[in-house]
């Protein structure tokens, strides 16, 4: 990609707790997110996969503003807005917007839809009531709802509409930039398939560039431009989803492609050879973190953190032996494809 990126992270890094008291026991902070660079280019989708406490919603909620990075930089359209103050930050950020994982609780059990819709208006000046009625119902329009739902309330709908709602929620800020949290999490195949034909024909119709969290590989395949693959905090692999996909090659990624179910029997890497369970995110630890859990590890692994260098094109992976794990990942897959 030639055209300078929308949105920039440079060696972004988030610290949780910590505490440090006379007469209390030391509390390491929690290392939620390390050092992560990412460019997210104009109307693309960008995934973002890793198991449950990698840091994927931490990273989010960081490039919105709501988490404050420890160290690093964010960049939106080439203009710094890590390290603002609040309200210079909220305005700065506007064109970034979050959609819950959890739809319903983001929205006010006692408002009706149309209020809780409107409310997002009123706060960013949108005094004309008319006005504010007109765009809700356009919105609800735009996501498949018939405007009359705004007289109804959030436990009127099903966990399919409360997405769309979501949705109409954020839209109506007109952002460039959607956040999307699992998006897909705790519905049904068909409605699945749904939500994700609506996220796709939204992007075409409003010009949105979506960075899409999620751990369901299958949906990530089929959606994404782009895979970044998260281990503790680091991004330890990035590329085309093609690529990572079908050219997996941090141990790591073999690991969940492998223990993806896929409908076809089809598997995208080999079995896991991987052991043990991740370590404990308070630990500050040398080396490549993935070092206890990795099959192919060598003791020089736990010398230096590997840094995430391309191996081809734009596949970049952060690895030691990333060659090896390359021409393993490949013959597993040609293996896989000659099985199916």
């Amino acid at each position: 990609m030639t055209a300078d990126p929308l949105l920039t992270l440079r060696d972004v890094s988030v610290r949780l707790g910590g505490r440090k008291g006379f007469l209390q026991r030391t509390i390491l902070p929690v290392q939620a997110v390390k050092q992560v660079s990412l460019d997210l280019h104009s109307g693309e989708i960008l995934s973002l996969v890793g198991e449950s406490g990698c840091g994927k919603t931490t990273l989010g909620r960081t490039i919105l503003g709501l988490q404050r990075e420890s160290e690093g930089e964010i960049l939106l359209e080439g203009r710094r807005v890590s390290g603002l103050a609040p309200e210079a930050a909220r305005r700065a950020r506007s064109i970034v917007q979050y959609s819950h994982q959890d739809a319903g609780a983001a929205l006010d059990p006692w408002w009706s839809i149309g209020r809780t819709l409107e409310e997002g208006l009123k706060i960013h000046g949108v005094r004309n009531a008319s006005e504010r009625h007109d765009r809700v119902a356009a919105m609800l329009q735009a996501v498949g709802l018939d405007p009359t739902s705004a007289r109804r309330y959030p436990h009127e709908f099903s966990g399919g509409q409360l997405r769309r709602l979501a949705l109409a929620r954020v839209l109506l800020l007109k952002p460039r930039v959607l956040i999307l949290d699992e998006p897909t999490s705790g519905l049904d195949m068909s409605v699945q398939a749904t939500v994700l034909n609506l996220l796709l024909e939204l992007r075409e119709r409003f010009s949105l560039t979506y960075l899409f969290i999620s751990h369901d590989l299958s949906v990530v395949e089929r959606l994404s431009d782009r895979v970044a693959i998260m281990y503790l905090g680091r991004i330890v692999e990035l590329g085309t989803a093609k690529t990572v996909f079908g050219q997996p090659t941090h141990p790591y990624t073999r690991t969940l492609l492998a223990a993806a179910p896929r409908l076809t029997g089809r598997r995208a890497s080999g079995p896991s050879l991987v052991r043990g369970d991740p370590p404990n995110p308070r630990l500050i630890l040398p080396g490549c973190s993935f070092f206890d859990r990795c099959p192919i590890a060598e003791p020089a692994c736990r010398q230096s953190t590997p840094k995430l260098q391309p191996v081809a094109g734009d596949h970049d992976v952060a690895c030691h032996r990333a060659e090896m794990a390359g021409e393993e990942g490949q013959t597993a897959s040609i293996g896989a494809k000659r099985r199916a």
